[in-house]
This record gives C-alpha cells, structure tokens and sequence, in this order.
C-alpha cells in the first residue's frame, strides 16, 4: 500500500501556521489607524495618505533585530523582540520629518510555535502602539533543514508620509548648530556580536548584570529599544530641526555623518550625557578600547537633533515632556564634512 508524503512530512505543517495567523489577527487590529483600508490575512496591506498634506511623499526603511535575537531565545523570551524591531524601522523613518504610517513584519522560523508566534507579534503591536502606526500585516515563513525547530528570526519594515518641502537636506546643517541627543537606556539592538562575547561568555544570563544592578545580565541585555518616532516627528512640526540621526550601528560618529554635507564638521563631547553602566561594564570585561567603543555603540545617545541655538531649551523640554532625558552634547562648526570627539 502507497504511504504518500505530505507537507507536513517535509516540516511544515499548514494548520499549525493557519493557527498562528488567528492568534495574531487581534493583537494587528488593535493597533489599526483610520487610514487603514484593509484586512489582516490579505494579499497586500492598502493604507490611505492622511488628510493634511499639500506635496506627499512615502518613506520607508526596513531593519531587524540583529543579534540580541539570541539572547531572546536563551531566556525563552518573545514578548519584547519585536518592540526593537519596529523602533529599528520607525526611528529610521521619521529622521526625514516622516509620520510612520504602517509596519509590516517578517517572521522566519525553523518550526511554527503558535505561542511563540503569538509573543512576538505582541512585541511588533505594542511597538507599533508607541510609535502610533499600525501593524497591518506580514509574513510567517516556516523553513526546516535551513534551521533548527527553536530557531527564528524576524525583521520588518515601516512606511511613513513627510511634506515634500519639510524634507531635511545636508545643507540645511550650517555653523553654529547644536547636537541634541536622546537618551537610550541601554544597547538598543545595536553591537550585541561584541557584547554578547564579552559579557555572556561564561557567565549566566540570571546572575546581577553587574555589582550593585536589580536586573540580571539577561534583563538588561534585552531591554527594550527605545522608540523616539512620535517626540521627533513633534519636533520636526513644532520647532526648527535641521536634521535627525538615529544613532545605530556605526555608533554616533558614523551616522552623523550620514546628515551632513561637506562644508561642516561636527564636534561631539562625550562628557555631556550620562553614559549607561553596561557600557563601562563591556570596557572592563572585554576589555574594549575606548575608540573601539566609539566605533560599535551608541554609548547612551539613541537620537540626534541638530537644531539652531535658539531652538536648544525648547527641544530639550519637549523630549523630557515625552520622557526622553536630553542634553546638548555637539555643535557644528565650519569643515570638511567631519565629525570627532572634543576631547581628542
């Protein structure tokens, strides 16, 4: 008698996935603004623009969650993974004064865990709340052989909606500018290759993160990142913004060099912000050279604003009115299109 193979057979089990998808329906449609046109489970997400803009143009970024993935699936935790996801997108978006209008996510797994599925979808609905776009579908990609069964990987995508005219330019960064930078609590998911090797080897992830922490390592290594979307898109409609950085991979140097153009340099001073302890943990356990440090991580400053003098006290009060701590920690001087540290 002939035993036919199945789908199931091979890995993948579509019932499995189908139950996935109905668990994750609700958490979608609770963050659904107005303009959305469409339902979760169909072919393409239909957003309409928002009411209000004369010359509109669509922006959009994608990005994951890098490695600190792996610190998720060692504690067996899902729920907050897909935040960092949405802020990696959303935060890059709206540098261009752009709203996040819709997320869409990617889901790629060894095998199909509906609870799992479920605690990360969690994390992209939440993420989404604060950024205040909505989570309008994705995709749940199930992939044996090419991965283990606990395996899993996610990323994701944002599109957003800016003034054409509001656009930041290079050129509009003139002399006399001042950085000011948002706090970030901790790594956001930005070098966690180094920072997993220099402080998880050897060491459990339920053990203090360092002498005197209320968190364990494990807690502290995947705080959640922090989404700065909504306090700079006020800026960007409230105040004099010249440009906007999200501080990621390349740390702060190396993305403020992605806003300026050739006629400046930035002068950044690292003794104006406070500088979260993980940063000085990673120093002495690597240990890690300062310069290397400058190179990897965000070292406490998650975003940039570079804004006229007159506009700083304002700034300032409004990221704190939305709970960001901010400190002016540059200026902009004449240059060549650099940027370095005050105290080199």
């Amino acid at each position: 008698m002939r035993s036919d193979i199945t789908y199931s057979d091979s890995g993948v089990d579509i019932d499995v996935a189908d139950e996935a998808v109905q668990r994750l329906i609700p958490h979608a449609e609770s963050t659904f603004r107005k303009e959305v046109l469409s339902e979760v489970g169909g072919f393409g997400s239909i957003v309409a623009l928002p009411d209000g803009y004369q010359e509109p143009v669509l922006v959009s970024g994608n990005d994951g969650a890098g490695t600190k993935t792996l610190v998720a699936k060692s504690l067996g935790r899902y729920d907050t993974i897909g935040i960092d996801v949405v802020a990696m997108c959303v935060d890059d978006i709206v540098t261009s004064g752009a709203e996040p209008l819709f997320f869409l996510d990617q889901l790629t797994v060894g095998k199909v865990d509906p609870e799992i599925i479920e605690q990360l979808v969690i994390g992209f609905a939440s993420g989404c709340i604060s950024a205040g776009c909505a989570l309008t579908g994705g995709e749940i990609a199930e992939h044996p052989d090419s991965m283990d069964d606990n395996d899993f990987d996610v990323a994701g995508f944002a599109v957003g909606v800016a003034e054409r005219a509001d656009l930041p330019t290079k050129t509009s960064v003139v002399q006399g500018d001042l950085l000011v930078g948002l706090a970030s609590t901790g790594l956001r998911c930005n070098g966690y290759s180094l920072a997993r090797r220099v402080l998880m080897t050897g060491r459990p992830l339920d053990e203090p993160a360092w002498s005197g922490s209320d968190l364990s390592l494990g807690d502290e290594l995947l705080r959640p990142s922090v989404i700065y979307a909504p306090t700079v898109l006020k800026a960007f409609r409230q105040h004099e913004v010249h440009a906007a950085a999200h501080i990621t991979g390349g740390g702060l140097a190396g993305n403020l060099k992605r806003v300026i153009g050739d006629q400046v340099d930035i002068g950044l001073d690292v003794q104006t912000w406070r500088r979260p302890q993980i940063f000085d943990e990673i120093v002495r356990k690597g240990p890690v050279s300062e310069a290397e440090m400058r190179n990897v991580f965000n070292l406490g400053i998650g975003m940039v604003l570079i804004v006229p003098n007159d506009q700083k006290d304002e700034i300032i009060e409004l990221a704190e009115m939305n709970a960001h701590e901010a400190w002016v920690i540059g200026q902009v001087t004449e240059g060549s299109g650099e940027v370095g540290w005050i105290d080199q």
